[in-house]
């Protein structure tokens, strides 16, 4: 399991779209496999869930990620799992780190 959470300045859903678009042109595996939306008294969050194949691991990965927005004010959160191969302990988590790298990409790049 990999993790990165960052605060940012910016707009809501303009970083989601370039998320949502980052992620899935980012591999040719890459899917989206569900999502929620939640918006209350001017808080907006959004938690997707993206997969791809890793070919360092031979399996298939997850992406976790909650964005949250009150006016300019963000937080993102992504967490990756399913990159091990081992039953007892994890091993292998290249694929995990390489999917989160992307996204840090993503957000790194963005200029809200």
């Amino acid at each position: 399991m990999a993790k990165y959470e960052r605060n940012l300045k910016g707009n809501f859903n303009e970083l989601l779209s370039i998320i949502e678009e980052g992620i899935l042109h980012g591999s040719i595996s890459a899917s989206y496999e569900d999502g929620s939306n939640f918006e209350k008294d001017g808080v907006s969050c959004a938690i997707r869930v993206y997969e791809r194949y890793s070919c360092f691991g031979g399996n298939r990965v997850s992406l976790n990620v909650t964005l949250v927005g009150k006016d300019e004010d963000l937080f993102i959160s992504a967490i990756t799992s399913g990159g091990s191969q081992a039953v007892l302990f994890k091993i292998n988590t290249l694929g995990e780190e390489s999917f989160l790298d992307k996204l840090k990409e993503i957000i790194e790049n963005y200029n809200g």
